[in-house]
């Protein structure tokens, strides 16, 4: 800090209490405008979304169809369309294997709760 006569050294500091006075008066008189301060909105209800899916059930249910039309994939290309009931059995497996999985998503705005059974 540099040195300076303690007169210039707290000018500042006085300048602000003054200044702060003034303005405390100012706004203490009857005419002073007065502060509006801004209503809060009421706070937004979260969206909840729950959803129950069967998929052991629909699966069951599409099954024959899914069986009917694997000579179909014959016309898929090569990696897929080797062995068609295979093809289907393996997706019918994968579906059944999601059973019981639950999806939660949770943010300020909305709960998304899935379960899969």
């Amino acid at each position: 800090m540099m040195y300076a006569p303690r007169a210039i050294r707290h000018f500042s500091m006085a300048a602000m209490e003054g200044r702060a006075q003034r303005t405390r008066a100012v706004m203490e008189s009857p005419m002073a405008p007065r502060l509006i301060t801004p209503q809060q909105a009421p706070p937004r209800r979260r969206v909840v979304v729950r959803l129950w899916l069967p998929m052991t059930l629909i699966f069951l249910l599409l099954a024959p169809f899914a069986l009917l039309l694997a000579p179909l994939i014959y016309f898929a290309p090569r990696p897929y369309g080797d062995r068609p009931l295979a093809t289907v059995l393996g997706v019918g497996d994968l579906l059944l294997s999601l059973g019981g999985t639950v999806v939660d998503v949770d943010t300020p705005e909305a709960l998304v709760r899935i379960r899969i059974f």
